[in-house]
Parts: structure tokens; sequence; C-alpha cells
């Protein structure tokens, strides 16, 4: 009798820190300088020369460092000006955070429908851009997924919509060569563990609009001190808003700015590495019954550090099956389907707080969404055992 092949690798461990970021890290350790604002006269901190860094990478006018990604989010909705009571259009695919952030201001998320290429559905966004009574759009680019964003800016600058971009898994990715982040007024990343770059928990914000900019600034706690920003708008664009601006602290130290730093410079290889794995598996994966590959536009640049597939028609029980068998040969699912929240696996129903919604098409798409990440722990030939694991169950199932 064959051996069963079971995989051994875990995942959701990380790559360590680069020694450079250690380095970094231990030296504002060591300095005991840990606020962004507690510097030496004349001194840049860290998390002002991430910033600039960060910046530079996007070709952003300007940037700033925030607590979280989910922070990033509602201090973007803030400062658009989006107020209790208001729609804020935004994905019915999404992660809890992104509805979170809209619900915290008040304001009341309603949700368009997601296709099964995984991204929203554009001509039920140029639909609800015109019915809904929405101002703002926070489009959140879903486990990676870039959608037309040349047509999907036409719809928004048509209905004189903002887009405020959410690019936790996007840090890298493009669109025809415009990166993730700079279609819309502000992109808004996220440095959690499980993101591309790893501070723990991190945000990031970047935009070309000054107003906007200095906003955010004011909102994330800058006491007055906005003239240490250095990718920030010049001092006089914060003199009318400084004092109407409320302070709804969320500023990132210069600890985690330490740690994020070097990263940046790490990303393009990285990026190679999770494509790498992604191509893998979906070569893997590419002649497996009854299963759908997600395709991925020439126009968009991947990363690849998740990796989804749908299993269309499938029921409840068969897809609970087949994530048993595979969880007992080391393979993780996630499912997007089920009834209960799990983990970060919940979805519209889920999210009570916000009035509920008819999405048939999210609904049937959801059911048969499966999800697995891809950590750069692992090799090509992981991914490949990954890939005939799966196919082995599926054809079982």
């Amino acid at each position: 009798m064959d051996e069963i092949e079971v995989f051994t690798g875990n995942f959701t461990q990380q790559e360590p820190i680069s020694e450079a970021g250690i380095a970094a890290a231990l030296a504002v350790l060591q300095s005991g300088r840990l606020h962004r604002y507690n510097v030496a006269p004349g001194e840049m901190g860290e998390t002002a020369a991430l910033e600039v860094d960060f910046a530079t990478y996007t070709g952003a006018a300007y940037c700033l460092a925030v607590a979280s990604g989910g922070y990033a989010m509602g201090c973007a909705l803030r400062a658009l000006g989006v107020a209790p009571g208001d729609r804020v259009l935004t994905n019915a695919f999404t992660l809890a955070p992104v509805p979170g952030a809209i619900a915290a201001l008040g304001a009341e998320p309603v949700f368009v429908e997601v296709t099964e290429d995984l991204v929203i559905d554009l001509d039920d966004l140029a639909d609800k851009a015109t019915s809904a009574g929405a101002k703002v759009l926070l489009l959140s680019h879903m486990r990676g997924h870039v959608c037309d964003m040349d047509r999907l800016m036409d719809i928004a600058d048509g209905a004189g919509l903002k887009v405020i971009e959410d690019c936790a898994h996007t840090m890298g990715a493009a669109w025809c060569g415009v990166p993730s982040g700079r279609h819309g007024v502000v992109g808004c990343y996220s440095t959690q563990t499980y993101k591309h770059m790893n501070s723990g928990e991190g945000g990031l914000l970047i935009s070309d609009d000054p107003v906007v900019m200095a906003k955010m600034i004011l909102l994330s706690g800058s006491y007055m001190l906005y003239d240490r920003h250095r990718a920030a708008p010049p001092p006089e664009v914060f003199e009318g808003l400084k004092y109407h601006t409320p302070n709804v602290s969320g500023r990132m130290d210069n600890l985690r700015a330490a740690i994020l730093r070097p990263q940046i410079a790490e990303l393009p290889q990285k990026i190679t590495r999770w494509n790498g794995l992604y191509r893998a598996l979906e070569a893997g994966l590419s002649a497996t019954p009854g299963l759908r590959i997600i395709p991925r536009p020439q126009e968009e640049a991947v990363v690849g550090s998740s990796f989804q597939f749908l299993l269309p028609d499938w029921t409840e029980p068969r897809i609970l099956s087949l994530m048993a068998r595979c969880a007992a040969r080391g393979v993780e699912l996630k499912w997007f389907g089920a009834e209960e929240p799990v983990a970060f696996t919940s979805r519209h129903e889920s999210w009570r707080y916000v009035p509920a919604q008819l999405l048939p098409r999210t609904d049937r798409i959801l059911a048969g969404l499966l999800d697995l990440r891809l950590p750069l722990t692992f090799s090509e030939v992981d991914a490949a055992t990954i890939a005939r694991i799966l196919d082995q169950e599926i054809r079982r199932a």
C-alpha cells in the first residue's frame, strides 16, 4: 500500500525579520525615543523616514504611517468627510475591518456584488454608484485580486464617487503599471504580520491630495507637530484645518517603523518568490476536475501571497469533508461560505451591525470559495506538494 503524502509546513509561520530590521529596532530601543515625535532637534525619526521611503516606493506625494490598516481606512473615511448616516459603497466580498471602518463612523456600508474572478462587480457598481446615494467607495482589493481599475475609475468619476483603496493584500501589485493605491484619492495599506511587510500591526496611507493628507495627519494625533512630517504637505495647508479636525490618535511608533523600513527594499524579491509559489500551485491544480482557478488578467501585476479557488455547486457537507481530509494531510484550507464566522473568513450576513442586503451572486460564489495562505517559509516544492494533496482529495470527493 502506498504511503499517504502529508505536508508538514506551517501556514502561519512567517520569515524572521531581517538583520537590518533587527539592528534598526535595537537602535531605537537603545535610544529610548519610541514615540514618533520624541526626536532630537534636527533629527528625522524612523517613522518620518518610513513615510518618505514609502511615498517614494509608491510614487505618491504624501504618506502617513499609522497604528493599523483598519485605522488607516477609518482615517481616510473621516478625511473625506464621511459622517454618521452617510452611505458608503464597498465590496460584498471583503474582510470585517472594511465594513467595520465604515460602521465605526456611524455610516452605512452598501455592498456591491463580487464576480467569479473575485473582484468587485463593475456592472453592479455602476448601478449603485447612481442609485445608493453614496459619495465614497471603499474599494477592497480582496485577497490580492485587482479589478479593471480603468473602468472602475470611469464609473466613479462619472458618478462623482471618491475612491479609497484598501490595499492590505496588494502592496506591490499594479494595474496597467499603476501601483495599487494610486488610482483613488487615498491608498490604505496594512503591515500586520500576514501582510507583505510585517511589523505585527501597522498601517500606511498615501495620497496626492494635500488637504486630505493634512486632515489625516491631524486626525492621527500630530499635536500641532505636523512640521516634523517629511512626506507631508507644507505647513500652510494645515492652518485652515487644525482648529476643526479632531485628534483620533492612531500614530505609528519609531520601533515598528524601524522594523519596516528595510522591508521596502526587500519587497521586489519577496514578490517574485510569492509569485513562484502561486504559479506552482496554479500549475499543480490546472487539471483538477471541477475546480475553477481564478484567472489573472495580463494588465494585473500580481502579488500571490495567498491562493483562492472555486468549487462551484459543491454542498456544505462535501466542502467540510474536503477540508477535514486536507487538514489531516497538513493542508489548511479556509472557506468563505460557512454560516458562522471562522477566523478571518466572515461574510456579510455575519456583520449584523450592517442592514441586511440581498447579494445572491456573492452568496453563490462564496459558497464554493476556498483560500490558503502562501507564507515565504514555503518553497515551490512545498507548493507542488500542497497542489498534489488538494488534487487527490478533490478527486476523491
